[in-house]
């Protein structure tokens, strides 16, 4: 009794099942509302039926117009000729020469002359396939779009109407009143105007030319965001990051990791992991791993890390103001520095080194409360040591040449220190030797003195005001440091690596 009672059971599910199904399934028929000439057209296709003058038809929620029309009424199906006009719900409007539409699958498919328009977009192109159902339409044989000021063309395309989305593919080109978009694959929302980049993108104006493999541009915000091998170049300068922003309108932008921002007239690079960025007056802020690099040739490059980097135009925009805070190391070849902040102006060439500042050049410390560089042809010309200043070389592990004053003026020939100018306490302390072997020590004070040195050595002394001087032999002067005497070469980088650690 029970399985006679499941059996039962199982038939009426089937049934009713079955029946849902098919009725699921029935299709629904394209509707004739208008037509001004009906005709039997039997030699085409049995049932087939022939429309002529200001025929409509209408399928769900699509209207169609044509001048002429076939309706295929088993297959459901109608091609439609001349002044084609498709009306999706008052919201999405196709116009062509032919149609081609199916009901049951509620594909169309449009040909020569097609246009597609809505609220804000205009689409034009020579083939068109469209799906009422899901409300995507595409095409496949070029087409382009105007949307208010923005144009954009393609090989391939596919229009979402529901979310307002264009999805263009191949030799895709873009063009706003600011900038013209080359790509291979594009998003675009027609309501917010906004570009979504996914593969290889040019951005580019009269000036300047923005490079990425991802990002998105809004039109309307004037607004970039460039990730994936992200590049910004114009005439002078060159700006690479593993991501970029730029407001166009606000004239700024970020940008971070692996950041290399590269003057090609200054010969200037900058490194970092974070950088904010000013167009007028132009100003960069770059921190997280900051590195500066004037470039001179392959051996002769100066390397300058700190915890933050800042490059400001001046207010004539024709010379650039530097400055480094925090932790500040440099490197070249032939010379070091450290201090805690730097500020070089390249009006006249001048680098200032401030709080605890050392030098280091060849086989020279030199130390003072503030220090500045004057350069001349990317190199060292002459340098200023004010406020207890003090020039300290290594003669071997034990014994030390110095020079101590209250300021001094350095100048230095071929790279290396040839004279030293010293004003006010003047005092030294200087190894004599017999060639290669130290035979005394000399001491002298002055008020003020001129050093003559070459190959690193002193080679004579003009003791000027108040001049006060002592040649000892070697084991009879006491004291052989002045007072303040520090020896930091345990401080001082020896590579451009050294520099990052403090």
């Amino acid at each position: 009794m029970r399985i006679v009672m499941w059996k039962s059971f199982i038939s009426i599910f089937l049934i009713i099942g079955l029946k849902s199904f098919l009725f699921a399934q029935k299709r629904e028929e394209i509707k004739l509302l208008d037509s001004d000439r009906i005709e039997s057209s039997k030699g085409i296709s049995e049932g087939a039926k022939r429309f002529i003058g200001n025929v409509v038809f209408s399928h769900k929620n699509t209207k169609m117009y044509c001048d002429s029309a076939y309706l295929f009424r088993e297959q459901n199906i109608i091609h439609a000729y001349s002044n084609v006009y498709i009306n999706k719900a008052d919201s999405v409007h196709i116009y062509g020469d032919f149609l081609l539409y199916n009901a049951n699958s509620d594909v169309g498919k449009v040909r020569n002359n097609v246009r597609l328009e809505n609220d804000s977009v205009r689409l034009f192109t020579d083939s068109l396939d469209f799906n009422s159902k899901t409300n995507i339409v595409n095409y496949f044989n070029g087409g382009r779009i105007i949307n208010g000021d923005n144009k954009l063309k393609s090989e391939k395309g596919y229009y979402y109407s529901d979310q307002d989305l264009f999805f263009f593919k191949k030799n895709v080109f873009g063009e706003t009143p600011d900038y013209f978009i080359e790509t291979d694959t594009l998003e675009y929302n027609t309501n917010s105007k906004t570009a979504y980049f996914l593969g290889p993108t040019n951005i580019y104006d009269q000036e300047s030319n923005m490079y990425a493999e991802n990002g998105w541009y809004k039109s309307n915000e004037k607004q970039f965001k460039f990730s994936l091998n992200a590049v910004y170049q114009n005439k002078e300068k060159i700006l690479k990051a593993d991501s970029l922003f730029f407001d166009d309108s606000l004239g700024y932008g970020n940008a971070w990791q692996n950041i290399e921002i590269i003057d090609t007239i200054q010969n200037i690079i900058m490194k970092g992991n974070y950088a904010y960025y000013v167009k007028e007056p132009e100003s960069f802020y770059i921190t997280d791993s900051a590195l500066f690099v004037q470039v001179s040739d392959y051996t002769d490059s100066l390397f300058m890390h700190a915890d933050s980097i800042t490059s400001n135009m001046d207010s004539t925009g024709t010379y650039r103001i530097l400055k480094a805070f925090h932790k500040v190391q440099m490197f070249r070849d032939d010379f070091q520095a450290r201090c805690d902040s730097l500020v070089y102006n390249s009006k006249d060439s001048v680098m200032e080194f401030h709080v605890e500042p050392i030098i280091w050049s060849e086989g020279s410390q030199m130390t003072a409360d503030n220090v500045e560089l004057f350069i001349k042809n990317k190199k060292v010309d002459f340098f200023k040591l004010d406020q207890t200043a003090f020039i300290i070389s290594q003669e071997d592990s034990s014994k030390y040449n110095q020079i101590k004053g209250k300021v001094m003026f350095g100048y230095v020939r071929n790279n290396k220190l040839s004279k030293v100018d010293v004003f006010g306490n003047g005092q030294t302390i200087y190894f004599t030797k017999d060639g290669e072997e130290v035979v005394g020590v000399n001491y002298a004070e002055s008020t003020d003195l001129n050093i003559y040195l070459k190959n690193g050595g002193v080679r004579r002394i003009n003791l000027k005001k108040q001049p006060e001087g002592t040649m000892y032999p070697l084991d009879e002067l006491e004291e052989t440091k002045l007072k303040d005497f520090k020896w930091l070469d345990k401080l001082r980088p020896k590579s451009k690596i050294d520099i990052f650690y403090w």
